[in-house]
């Protein structure tokens, strides 16, 4: 690599809970598989972390179909969090991602706290794992997720939870379905989070005209793409000024101009995912943007964060 390359690489190096990141650019849980559905289609090494589909205590079937309804700015999903458990993440999943260079952490979810806790303690058994997003904030399981998401107390003890079962990071990731954000953001880096993601999707509905029926067959949804944008830079924000933890910023980035919005909100690091679906390398060019940003302007990423406050 040339003495130019390196320093616009270092331009965007950053520390999120002590993890040190590349660059301040991932892909969020639930959009991006567990990587390697994507390695033929990018450079997954040029990532700053990967934060893989959720991880439950055993597998999860989902929701039933159809789950996925296309919205004039974005996407509605009620996926339900399917997904093959933790015994299998860790024997096919793991092995893979260890030998990518991005941060690899891991989403958990659970239906109590218990299983929270389950997972948390048996990926605290292996190598390769940067962190854990504690997933507190899907509006599409009826046990769990968006139940502790929504409720200070009870998010309070799933992350005091997960954290007395792991030495890693721990991350909550909140929801924005509820009336004071940063009362949430609080709550859970009171009970010992390492940082936070914000935001997940906003609960929403759509109705087929035709069928005259809701779209879903779990009738709501979590509404992600550029229409959640505002809302979720508003809330970063807010948590930037209430809480001194990093904040993972994330919700509807499409492009290097829309995660500067969050980085100067007050996030450390920004995550790409419903434009994912769309075109795959957008964390990578929202990445390279970044870096051509940095340069001109004469700055770190760092230096940026909160910038607008």
């Amino acid at each position: 690599m040339s003495t130019t390359q390196d320093h616009e690489t270092n331009l965007l190096v950053t520390q999120i809970a002590g993890i040190a990141l590349d660059n301040p650019v991932m892909v969020a849980s639930g959009t991006f598989g567990y990587g390697r559905e994507y390695a033929t289609l990018m450079d997954i090494d040029r990532l700053g972390a990967i934060m893989v589909k959720g991880v439950s205590v055993t597998p999860w079937t989902g929701n039933p179909m159809p789950r996925i309804v296309e919205t004039p700015a974005g996407m509605l999903n009620a996926i339900g969090l399917q997904n093959p458990g933790v015994a299998y993440f860790c024997r096919e999943a793991l092995p893979w991602l260890r030998q990518r260079k991005p941060a690899v952490i891991v989403n958990v979810i659970g239906k109590t706290v218990e299983e929270y806790a389950e997972v948390a303690t048996r990926l605290d058994q292996e190598q390769g794992i940067a962190a854990l997003e504690v997933n507190i904030s899907c509006p599409n399981v009826k046990e769990g997720g968006i139940a502790f998401g929504t409720d200070p107390v009870a998010a309070a003890e799933v992350v005091a939870a997960v954290k007395a079962s792991t030495s890693l990071p721990v991350i909550p990731k909140l929801s924005p379905n509820v009336t004071d954000i940063t009362a949430m953001a609080r709550a859970v880096v009171d009970a010992g989070a390492s940082a936070v993601s914000l935001v997940n999707t906003f609960l929403g509905m759509a109705i087929d005209v035709r069928k005259k029926r809701p779209a879903l067959a779990n009738v709501m949804g979590g509404l992600s793409g550029p229409a959640i944008r505002p809302l979720a830079v508003r809330m970063v924000w807010q948590v930037y000024e209430a809480v001194q933890v990093p904040i993972i910023g994330m919700g509807g980035i499409t492009c290097v101009e829309d995660a500067l919005e969050f980085i100067m909100a007050g996030a450390g690091a920004v995550a790409v995912g419903t434009a994912t679906f769309r075109h795959p390398t957008t964390a990578l060019q929202v990445c390279a943007g970044l870096a051509a940003y940095c340069k001109a302007e004469g700055v770190t990423i760092n230096e940026l964060v909160g910038v607008a406050h």
